[in-house]
């Protein structure tokens, strides 16, 4: 008979950043996605945050630890313990301020300047839903990142719009890669996941981890 498992009870724990210019949806994708919340009050993030939500991913339970920037881009005053640790991270731009697509190059650099190589990263254009002010193109958007090895997704958190599916998207990614690495690395004997290790997928990892133990007790 299969237990009740609460949100201390998980499998993995990634943390996942959300990085972009100031004003682009950041905190609305966060509150949509942990507290299906969305604040028509826009109003600048003050202080650190971060909410958690726990999925179902391949009969595993992973919780995602998601930060995001407390307003802090505003001074391009981000600093490298906000990415450490990250093994996830949505890029997030306006489709309709052209500027903050533009951004998104230098918004990835200093992504991949804190992180490790096998970072998931996942390229969002939000507020799908004000369809008349696009300013940048689907297509654009897609050859950029495809050139950059990205992931892809335009969302509406004021719709609810693919929010659900970008986070979810970038967890299972990650666990994919956490998957492929377990395996490698017991190559030559088990292929179990290890138990009670800290997932480190390129050595910069304090935060994600997996849990000790089994799912639950009788």
């Amino acid at each position: 008979m299969g237990a009740y498992r609460t949100e201390d009870d998980y499998d993995y724990l990634f943390k996942v950043v959300l990085i972009g210019d100031s004003g682009v949806g950041k905190s609305n994708l966060l509150s949509r996605f942990t507290r299906n919340e969305f604040s028509l009050e826009s109003k600048s993030t003050i202080g650190v945050e971060f909410a958690t939500r726990s999925i179902n991913v391949d009969d595993k339970m992973v919780k995602a630890q998601i930060w995001d920037t407390a307003g802090q881009e505003r001074y391009r005053a981000i600093t490298s313990a906000y990415y450490r640790g990250a093994v996830g991270a949505l890029v997030v731009y306006d489709i309709t301020r052209h500027v903050t697509f533009e951004n998104v190059e230098r918004w990835l650099k200093e992504l991949r300047d804190h992180t490790d190589t096998n970072v998931v990263v996942m390229l969002v254009g939000n507020k799908a839903d004000l369809r008349h002010l696009r300013a940048v193109s689907t297509e654009d958007a897609k050859s950029f990142a495809e050139q950059e090895n990205t992931f892809f997704m335009e969302t509406s958190a004021l719709e609810s719009m693919n929010v659900e599916d970008a986070f979810t998207e970038v967890l299972t990614q990650i666990y994919g890669v956490v998957s492929r690495k377990a395996l490698e690395t017991a190559g030559n004997g088990s292929a179990d996941l290890p138990k009670g290790q800290s997932i480190n997928i390129g050595g910069k990892d304090d935060v994600s981890d997996v849990k000790k133990g089994g799912c639950c007790s009788s």
